[in-house]
């Protein structure tokens, strides 16, 4: 039986722990959960008709660097065009349910923690499953198989994903059970709604946390959205570690 639910993953920043950039030293891991009645009839439609009011078509990738240093389609947008289309974007987000379950790896603070750190993407991976898992149990979902998509990287870091996802799925998680989740590892080509939109939260939600007193309307949109199971646990929607 397949899952009521969809979960798209995206990242921003890189999981290397021998070359730290100093401007953002963080990996940050954004899961995006959502009804699949919402993501067909709501969140794709929505897209598809905001590509076409601004570009004329729908084969726009939307990719969160490219629209910040308007790159490609977005540098023939003009400041009007940019901001009518980013609040329209913003707008779609508000509109849409989703739960949103995010990891930040503090990777300098990881170094001096540990003497010999996991590796961020896979330290993500399993806080994220376990928090997404959750989410599912409280829905009733949590037996049934729930197709997670995550955007294709190169062959060895697909290889490495999938080992770190099926290690967590067959058992290595915080209750020691299984999870029905089955990954599906997306091209950018394919122009994945769902994976452009967890393209957009990953980044404004590291900015949060490296920065949290700089104004940041994104991540006060996606602070509503994150999971949260209503108990005194902190840490389910947004986990920062360590």
């Amino acid at each position: 039986m397949h899952s009521n639910y969809i979960v798209f993953v995206d990242e921003s920043g890189d999981h290397s722990l021998t070359s730290i950039d100093a401007e953002y030293p963080l990996f940050v891991l954004c899961f995006c959960v959502v009804k699949k009645s919402d993501y067909a009839d709501l969140l794709v439609p929505k897209i598809k008709r905001l590509k076409f009011d601004t570009f004329g078509h729908d084969c726009v990738v939307l990719h969160e660097i490219d629209i910040r240093r308007k790159r490609g389609h977005f540098s023939q947008l003009g400041k009007e065009a940019r901001d009518d289309f980013m609040g329209a974007l913003t707008q779609i987000i508000i509109d849409t349910p989703m739960t949103v379950v995010a990891v930040v790896i503090e990777k300098l603070k990881l170094k001096q923690k540990y003497s010999n750190p996991y590796n961020p993407y896979h330290i993500g991976i399993q806080f994220g499953l376990e928090r997404v898992r959750q989410f599912l149990r409280m829905q009733g979902q949590q037996d049934a198989l729930t197709h997670v998509i995550c955007e294709a990287r190169g062959a060895k870091e697909d290889r490495d994903l999938e080992l770190a996802f099926r290690r967590v799925c067959d058992g290595d998680n915080r209750t020691a059970a299984k999870y029905s989740f089955d990954i599906v590892v997306c091209d950018k080509k394919a122009n994945s709604e769902g994976l452009q939109i967890s393209d957009l939260m990953a980044r404004p939600i590291g900015l949060h946390i490296l920065r949290p007193t700089q104004q940041n309307r994104a991540y006060d949109v996606l602070a509503d959205k994150f999971f949260n199971p209503g108990t005194v646990v902190t840490g389910n929607g947004l986990k920062v570690f360590p």
